[in-house]
């Protein structure tokens, strides 16, 4: 299925590729998502949506194997203080659903924070911006797109 995001791609020449996947309702997890669409969870990047106290909303993409360090995209975004935005705010602000977030295609175009380790595989899956469907493309690309501004967000889960 094409997605907005998968057309936004199109429209820009950009090469990617489409991984569906069976939906489990009860489990969104990145780490589940990778292994469905036959990844390293490393590999598989999640996006979240965050507000600062300066910035605004804004957009983190960060592994899915690891957790979010809201201080470290403070510091990257330049910020005081971040904090994720609450999940009934997600929809409004994004068009996204849970589990279906991405930063290319949006309603609206939020400042995006990208991990570094992104930069470390030769291509990287983000949602597609539905349930079920990761779109696979060089991070390169995705920065490129994305407008992203990368550096060290992610830490280890606890």
């Amino acid at each position: 299925m094409k997605t907005n995001a998968a057309r936004l791609l199109d429209s820009l020449g950009v090469k990617y590729s489409l991984r569906d996947y069976e939906v489990d309702p009860e489990d969104l997890s990145a780490e589940s998502v990778a292994a469905k669409v036959g990844m390293p969870a490393e590999q598989v990047f999640k996006t979240l949506v965050a507000r600062g106290d300066r910035t605004g909303v804004l957009m983190a993409v960060v592994p899915g194997n690891a957790e979010l360090d809201l201080k470290a995209l403070a510091r990257l975004s330049g910020d005081r203080k971040v904090d994720t935005v609450p999940l009934k705010e997600l929809q409004p602000l994004t068009g996204y659903v849970r589990g279906g977030c991405t930063a290319i295609g949006g309603k609206k175009d939020y400042p995006v924070f990208v991990d570094e380790t992104l930069e470390l595989f030769d291509e990287v899956a983000v949602s597609a911006g539905v349930r079920g469907t990761q779109l696979v493309l060089a991070p390169s690309d995705y920065l490129r797109v994305t407008k992203g501004k990368v550096g060290p967000i992610s830490r280890d889960k606890a």
